[in-house]
């Protein structure tokens, strides 16, 4: 790659990394319900899951998707629903009107962050997941070195993904602040609901 391409792919990474997205939205969250620790392995989750995609897409993943036109109605599908599930979770985060499930309670529905393992599968349900990887890997993919170039993207990812996600993660435990009571902390998890629903736009227009 050369300059003028590193540079581009740097931008491009750290544009799309920081904006707002399922994996923004749900580390913002689980930091304002769980704090930094306990989000860590979800974070981690994110990036190596996102990392793995882009390797299985440039490995000719997109090729076989694209050979069976029907997985792709069952990847939307499963993309919509999952996503409907995990704004059902994160809205219900802290029972309402409970002073005891505020921020740092115990007894949270579902009271704890996605797992590492979690958070890295969650990729393969994740609309801008797959928009990024297929752009990414489309655009600054090299035939002639696919191994330097596909690392190339990965790590420009990852580089560009770690204070992305991390300064999210920070938004969310700064909120923790403000969150003190049950009325608050339901508010901030519907909204954060409601905008995580909201990424379902580009499956549903898509249909």
């Amino acid at each position: 790659m050369t300059v003028e391409i590193l540079v581009a792919l740097a931008a491009f990474a750290l544009i799309t990394s920081i904006t707002p997205g399922p994996n923004n939205l749900m580390v913002m969250a689980s930091g304002a319900n769980f704090g930094i620790r306990r989000t860590l392995p979800h974070m981690a989750g994110v990036l190596t899951g996102f990392n793995f995609m882009i390797w299985m897409v440039g490995a000719g993943l997109i090729g076989v998707l694209e050979a069976i036109p029907a997985s792709f109605i069952v990847l939307k599908a499963l993309s919509a629903a999952f996503l409907i599930y995990l704004a059902w979770k994160i809205a219900n985060a802290a029972a309402p009107g409970d002073d005891q499930n505020a921020v740092g309670g115990q007894n949270a529905i579902g009271g704890k962050p996605l797992t590492f393992l979690q958070a890295a599968a969650f990729q393969w349900v994740n609309p801008k997941a797959w928009a990024l990887s297929l752009a990414a890997v489309g655009a600054y993919a090299s035939d002639a070195h696919p191994i330097l170039s596909l690392a190339a993207v990965s790590v420009i990812f990852l580089a560009a993904g770690i204070p992305s996600v991390s300064s999210w993660l920070l938004l969310g435990t700064q909120l923790r602040r403000f969150l003190t009571n049950a009325t608050r902390l339901r508010i901030f998890n519907w909204t954060c609901a409601a905008l995580l629903l909201a990424t379902l736009w580009p499956i549903l227009s898509a249909v």
